[in-house]
């Protein structure tokens, strides 16, 4: 077996999706109850709705959220076809269920800058245990994609209105202070999510144009033991032909790179760019 490589059974596989979709709603939940909810946070989603008529109309988040997903989870069923399948329904319907089964748990923060930082860091660990299961939430998630199927715009600018939406609705309904803890919040968890998906490790991508292209070749060969592959180039304006040969590394072996092709070639032109996930031999495999 390679490096960074693991084989499951297919049953086993599909029974990890399903256990990443009931561990990362039941995450979202928590954090829902004992850090957003407390502080008046509603930073998008069914969530802050259910935030939003909880102070105005006390009705209890759970029977809000599945009042909203039931019928958004059938809408897109309808509208959408059924490539939801049944992950998705476990996570539209297990998430209310987790936040009234921990509805009477206290607080964690009364702080609303400390609820909107962790609150967005916990809701982003969940959401991206819940991507890794190949599944969703539902909720205005599936109504920014039936808007965006018959609108034409683009699926994050409808994902930007809906929630956008909410966070105007709660800065009218609470304050504008409360507003701006839902916007950090929502910043917060996209970033979050990227953590979750790609890791906190960053590789780079080197493409690199030298006229000692078998000496620096084989330099990275043997001296960093990464592959490389080569294209063909022409300088723009000499007409020179030109190998550009690419590179990826980790981050702990740029500097190594760095400086072997400054050895071998002092004037070579090297462009460096961030890799945020790499996926095959020496690196992730999923």
């Amino acid at each position: 077996m390679k490096r960074n490589e693991v084989d499951y059974h297919p049953s086993v596989g599909i029974i990890l999706e399903y256990l990443y979709i009931l561990l990362g709603s039941a995450v979202i939940a928590i954090v829902f109850n004992v850090v957003l909810l407390p502080n008046k946070i509603a930073s998008g989603g069914v969530s802050g709705i259910s935030t939003i008529l909880y102070a105005v109309f006390n009705w209890q988040p759970a029977y809000v959220q599945w009042c909203f997903n039931i019928p958004l989870f059938i809408a897109g069923v309808i509208f959408l076809g059924k490539k939801f399948g049944a992950k998705t329904l476990i996570g539209t319907l297990f998430l209310p269920f987790v936040v009234y089964l921990t509805r009477d748990w206290q607080p964690a923060t009364h702080e609303p800058l400390l609820g909107a930082l962790f609150g967005g860091v916990g809701v982003g660990i969940g959401l991206g245990i819940v991507f890794r299961g190949k599944a969703s939430t539902g909720g205005t998630d599936l109504a920014a994609q039936i808007v965006h199927k018959y609108t034409g715009l683009s699926l994050g600018m409808c994902v930007a209105v809906i929630d956008g939406l909410v966070v105007v609705t709660s800065a009218i309904v609470f304050s504008l202070e409360s507003g701006m803890y839902a916007l950090l919040s929502l910043y917060v968890t996209s970033k979050t999510i990227d953590i979750i998906q790609v890791g906190f490790s960053r590789s780079k991508t080197a493409l690199i144009i030298t006229n000692h292209e078998q000496e620096v070749r084989r330099g990275i060969f043997e001296e960093i033991d990464r592959g490389v592959t080569t294209f063909p180039g022409k300088g723009g304006f000499t007409d020179d032909e030109r190998p550009v040969l690419m590179c990826v590394v980790h981050q702990r072996e740029f500097t190594k790179l760095k400086q072997l092709v400054r050895r071998l070639d002092p004037s070579a032109f090297v462009i460096v760019m961030d890799a945020s996930e790499v996926l095959g031999e020496g690196f992730s495999r999923a």
